[in-house]
């Protein structure tokens, strides 16, 4: 990534072929999130999300994109017990997803992992702040950054990611300044999310942008509201099979 301090990188999270295709030719990253665990699946968070969940929805993504950088999440469980473990289970999600990264959030031994991964030919992208796999130890999903021991945690996180070879970093949900410092300290890509607009890109899920949920994080920006659209397509098509206005003579086949 070579976009460093240059136009912002933009990101967006893909779970499925039909909305990659869509998102391909506007997007410069598509991050097969474990997200998905959420907005997919319905779960209360990303914990339960396993290897296949993230296998399926890559391989999905990738089929519909022709142009973006594809990275994929490494989910829960699949990285922290050792380099070793992390990089067995990289190379699985690159091989039967062709996605071109892996994503890891910080931790105190990930910097280990990502260099063990970088030097063994798997491209990282690294993630600090506030961590969503890290929700049970942490006790919900808090920004972080408000005192200064959060704030030396994240920029320590960070440096070390970048020396340990990840290409860009997820900044997550933390106090702008912070994340303001943490770009100017490393000369990798940063992408914000909850974070400051001076990071070198963005990212938000997808579902959140579009609308479709009625709660959504402070730091998300509503581009359509596409639950109501969604809510009044189906009402009305209710309606007409109610009725048995829909299907009409124009939606029916006849014998010749």
């Amino acid at each position: 990534m070579s976009r460093k301090g240059q136009t912002p990188l933009v990101c967006l999270t893909a779970y499925t072929t039909p909305t990659a295709r869509i998102m391909d030719p506007h997007c410069d990253i598509l991050l097969v999130g474990d997200s998905l665990g959420m907005v997919i699946h319905g779960l209360p968070n990303t914990i339960g999300v396993s290897m296949e969940m993230m296998i399926l929805h890559g391989q999905a993504v990738m089929r519909g994109s022709d142009t973006a950088f594809v990275v994929i999440d490494m989910p829960f469980g699949s990285y922290e017990a050792s380099p070793e473990q992390a990089f067995a289970n990289a190379v699985r999600l690159l091989k039967e997803t062709g996605a071109q990264a892996v994503k890891l959030e910080s931790g105190p031994t990930v910097a280990e992992t990502i260099r063990y991964l970088t030097e063994r030919g798997i491209a990282v992208m690294g993630h600090v702040g506030l961590r969503p796999q890290a929700v049970n130890v942490e006790g919900g999903f808090k920004a972080k950054g408000r005192t200064q021991a959060e704030r030396d945690k994240v920029i320590k996180e960070a440096q070390d990611s970048e020396a340990a070879g990840a290409f860009a970093i997820v900044v997550e949900g933390v106090a702008a300044d912070l994340a303001d410092e943490v770009t100017r300290l490393v000369s990798i890509p940063t992408i914000g999310i909850g974070a400051s607009n001076a990071c070198d890109g963005q990212v938000l899920v997808t579902d959140d942008m579009l609308g479709l949920f009625d709660w959504t994080p402070k730091f998300v920006r509503h581009y359509a509201d596409l639950r109501t659209q969604i809510s009044t397509a189906v009402k009305s098509y209710a309606k007409d099979v109610r009725d048995r206005s829909f299907p009409a003579p124009q939606e029916t086949y006849f014998a010749k």
